[in-house]
């Protein structure tokens, strides 16, 4: 029985939806600039579809891909063999994993990666250009990051943000990982948490609030996702 449901719990991704996340990486930037252009030529209803297949291995509808091959039929096929990627230590050993953990008060504040050590190296392929990786600690953005899960983190040094992505942030005291959106004031974003369900009285418990993009200090894109297994 225990067996039984450790295999109900086994994602199981389809070979075309590995193969979609390899043209994807591949394609990028020239058959298509990004996510947004890319839903609407598959007609998605949302650029999060195209995000949780490519950071969270949710498997393609076999339509889709169809449409994605015959669509980008002469990049695909003019594509060159996978070349070796010119940060080849980072290829080879991985990114850098360094350990985190949550304040006693339970308040998301994560300490400075600059002061730690590395705890080990995460290597698989989609996270070649990413800098490090840091667990996540906390509820906020549950159910796209569960608590305890690993994150491959890319470094955004000029500070565009493309509203609607989920970015570890460090700015005044604070670091956590906050879906940002688009705010009517261009010099701020809101910092949103997917976790809508938790109430406090009647207030939501992780409700958005407002950052000056200036008072950022660090951000970082998150790229891929590693989730624990289920025992």
């Amino acid at each position: 029985m225990e067996n039984s449901e450790k295999a109900a719990k086994i994602k199981n991704v389809r070979p075309e939806t590995l193969e979609f996340i390899i043209l994807y990486n591949q394609l990028k930037g020239k058959a298509f600039s990004g996510n947004a252009q890319l839903a609407e030529a598959l007609g998605f209803n949302s650029v999060s579809s195209i995000t949780e297949i490519i950071k969270s291995r949710q498997n393609i509808d076999p339509e889709k891909f169809r449409i994605f091959k015959e669509k980008y039929k002469d990049y695909i096929e003019g594509v060159a063999p996978v070349a070796v990627p010119t940060r080849v230590s980072k290829a080879t050993d991985g990114i850098p994993m360094y350990e985190i953990s949550a304040t006693a008060s339970g308040l998301e504040v994560y300490n400075d990666i600059n002061d730690m050590q590395a705890v080990g190296r995460m290597n698989f392929p989609g996270i070649e250009d990413c800098d490090f990786a840091l667990p996540v600690w906390g509820h906020s953005m549950y159910p796209y990051l569960e608590n305890g899960c690993w994150v491959a983190l890319k470094i955004i040094h000029d500070k565009k943000i493309l509203p609607g992505e989920v970015y570890y942030i460090e700015w005044g005291d604070y670091r956590m990982y906050k879906r940002l959106l688009q705010s009517s004031n261009p010099e701020e974003v809101v910092a949103h948490s997917d976790n809508t369900t938790e109430m406090v009285g009647n207030q939501l418990k992780y409700a958005p609030f407002t950052i000056k993009i200036a008072d950022i200090k660090k951000l970082c894109l998150v790229k891929d996702i590693h989730k624990k297994h289920n025992h």
